[in-house]
Parts: C-alpha cells; structure tokens; sequence
C-alpha cells in the first residue's frame, strides 16, 4: 500500500472508423460522414466530463490485392474541419485530430491548429504521426520520398518549427534545419493553450524517446496491466533526460469495453461483438497482411497458412506495417497451437484491442487498478458502435468512478491543458545578441 494521493483517471473518446473495430454492420450503426454523428459522440463525452475526442485520419483507402478493401474503409470528413464544427456545439472538451508530418508543412499546419484552438478556446490538440510508405505517397507531390529512418527525425523537427510559428508573437520564424528552411510569420496571435496539446502513438524505441522529447500524451496499445505498467515506467523514465516531470507526459491506451448486468452477460456480448468484428473475410484479409498473398482460396475455419510469408510483399497497401511479417507468423502459429484455435479464431484472439469487460462495477474497479498500479495515466475509449457507443459508459460507470473519488464531478478548467493537468508553455528567453 502506499500513501499517495488517489491518481485522477484521464479519459477520452475515440471517433472509430469503418473497419474491423467498428461493428458497421449492427442496425444501431450510423453514418461515418453525417454531421450528426460527430456531435452525437462529441456531447456524450462532454456529458461524460471527458478530457478530449480523438479523431484518427488515414489519407488513402485501404487496398487487398489492387482493389479498395470495402469491409475496411476508412475515408471519413477531413479532422480539423470536423472538429471546427464540434467547437461551435461543445464548450469544454478537448479536440484531438490526427495529422500526418509527412506529408504536411509545418507553417501550414501550425496555422491550421492555432486557429482551431482560438475558435474552441483553447481545446486543440494534435495527434502528430509519420507516413514512409510510396502508396501514401502517390497521393501528394513528393511521392514515397520519405526513408522509413528518417519519418522522426522530419516529425521532431516538423513539432519544433511549428511550436516557433505559435511562440512567434508576430516576429518572424527564421528556422534552418535538414528537414525545413523557412522564414515567415505566423498570421495569427499566439494559441489561448500556448501550444496546442500533443499527442502520439509510435511505439518503437524512436517513438517512446520522440514522445518523452516531445509528447503530452501518448496513445499506448499497452494496456494489459504487465504491459502497461512496463511501458509506462519505460516512458516516464525518459523524460528526464529532457528536464521534464513525469507528470508532463499521459499516457493513455487505446482500450474498449463491454457491460452486461453479470459477468456472463458481459462475456457473451464481447464475444458476439468480437465474431462481428471478424468476420471470414476480415480474417483472410489480416492473414494476407502478414503472409503477403493471395488467400482467397483459404479455408478461414481452417489451420493457419502452410506456407512462408511473402516480405515486402503490396498484396496488402494502406496498413501499418507491424513488424517483420516471418517474426509474427511464428507468433501466431504458437499461439493458435497452443489453444488449437482456427484462422478465424487466431485473428479474432491476436487483433483486438485489451478489452474491460463485466458488470459497470466490475470495469469501474479495472480502470481504477490500471491507473493507480502506474499502468496508465488514463484511457482513451473506442467503443464498437458509431455513434452511440460511448453511452453506455457514460451513463453507468462514470458516476461509479466519482464515487470512487478519481474522476472529476465538472469540469474546473476551460482548456484542454487545464482537464489534463499539463503546464501552460512560457515564451522562450530570448537570445543575448
């Protein structure tokens, strides 16, 4: 036991999109594009006293085998204009959009946020990622220039030119650098927040050291307690080798949940919700992911692939690249050896996200052990339905966390900086000449 103050648990809400963590295909499912559901799920996490809505953006339809992959799109209204729009119909909580530093510039981009945040009053945030693949590229001028080892180093200098612009007071920005040579002035007055708040989600070793450098928050996929509890010590022990507190930087996995009125209830809804998510040809799709051919022909109530995985292979375009495709087959045929699951089972037991299952009670006190054993600092929600899933939560657990004392009853701060309980940038000193 320790006598440390109970930590306050810091929640958001993810927009999810249509692919495999969005049931689309559930009746209660609502447009991705409508305006309507935006703003449904923007008032239920206020309602909630979240910290923030997170917003995710992928800048090209997802491919199998040359054609878009129609069980997994992700198109949707780009973020920041959507989240112009949430500001004029939410008065406290924060607003979160994805934008890549690939493929953006930063006095472009540093406007766009700064502008975001006047109109909002100092909600915005940013969610910085990296893009180094030629498919993306084809989309913008300078196509897949962007060398894998070189997406941090763009993206640490990009997040430095673009807090210049917001620091700039009107001065002009004068910035010479391997990424970047610029000189201008930002159009607009400093942001209410100083700087907009930042966010990030890489989890290699250059991404954990690009977010203690850098990052208020990190989106972790890190959220089984063992897990959790090494990333989080990890991270916040890098922080101080750049002068920050461990209070300066959140981390907050990407979790979703499931309620029922008893445990078995709750049990057997994640595991239909789990079924629908994965469907046959969701599965074939995940397993040409990794094994880089064409499975059409598989069986997915099957034994996993016989044969090697294709590296390198463009089968598959628009995802993430998870690590070498050999390393995680391996992984998986142990795993479905061992609890003798088919493909199908495979896919479904591998891809989701750390799941809070059982009675509202029971998942109030999983929350509450994660936050105060330093697995996480709080969570960021995905729920499986677009947009009401998220009201479920904030009608039956949020009231047990403020009973429980770690989760706020209002909201005692008007910026995002002051929900999350981080410092207010101060202007830097400036040079002696």
């Amino acid at each position: 036991m320790t006598d440390r103050p109970l930590k306050q648990i810091h929640l958001a809400a993810h927009f999810p999109g249509v692919n495999n963590t969005t049931v689309w295909t559930d009746p209660q499912s609502r447009s991705q594009i409508e305006f309507s559901s935006f703003r449904h799920l923007a008032e239920t996490a206020e309602r909630g006293l979240f910290d923030f809505l997170f917003l995710a953006e992928g800048l090209r339809l997802r491919e199998v085998k040359g054609r878009i992959h129609d069980l997994d799109v992700v198109g949707r209204p780009e973020s920041i204009t959507v989240l112009n729009a949430l500001a004029a119909v939410t008065g406290r909580l924060g607003l979160a959009a994805t934008v890549n530093a690939t493929f953006n510039e930063p006095y472009e981009l540093a406007r766009r946020f700064a502008s975001l945040d006047h109109l909002s009053g100092g909600r915005a945030a940013w969610n910085v990622v990296t893009s180094s693949d030629a498919f993306t590229g084809e989309n913008f001028r300078r196509g897949g220039y962007l060398d894998r080892a070189d997406r941090y180093t763009r993206a640490a200098e990009f997040v430095q030119l673009a807090r210049e612009f917001w620091d700039a007071e009107g001065d002009t920005v004068r910035h010479r650098g391997p990424q970047f040579d610029v000189e201008g002035r930002l159009s607009l007055p400093r942001p209410p927040q100083g700087h907009p708040v930042v966010i990030q989600a890489g989890d290699s070793d250059e991404g954990r050291e690009f977010a203690a450098a850098t990052a208020d928050v990190v989106f972790s996929r890190h959220s089984t307690l063992a897990a959790g509890q090494a990333f989080h010590a990890d991270v916040k022990r890098r922080l101080a080798a750049y002068g920050r507190k461990p209070d300066e930087l959140k981390i907050m996995p990407g979790v979703t949940y499931v309620l029922g009125d008893t445990e078995a209830e709750a049990a057997e809804r994640a595991a239909e919700i789990r079924r629908a998510q994965v469907g046959p040809l969701t599965a074939i799709a995940h397993l040409e992911q990794i094994w880089g051919i064409d499975l059409s022909g598989h069986d997915p109530d099957g034994p996993l692939p016989a044969a090697d995985p294709v590296v390198d292979s463009t089968v598959v375009q628009g995802r993430t690249r998870l690590g070498d495709p050999r390393e995680i087959a391996a992984r998986w045929r142990a795993v479905a050896a061992e609890k003798r699951l088919t493909s199908r089972e495979l896919v479904i037991e591998v891809t989701g996200r750390q799941s809070f299952v059982g009675t509202p009670e029971a998942v109030a006190a999983q929350l509450d052990a994660h936050v105060q054993s330093d697995a996480a600092d709080g969570f960021i929600l995905v729920p499986h339905l677009t947009p009401g899933g998220l009201d479920e939560f904030v009608d039956r657990v949020v009231p047990l966390l403020q009973e429980r004392g770690v989760f706020r009853t209002e909201y005692t701060g008007t910026t995002l900086r002051e929900h999350l309980g981080l410092p207010v940038p101060g202007l830097p000193v400036p040079a002696r000449r």
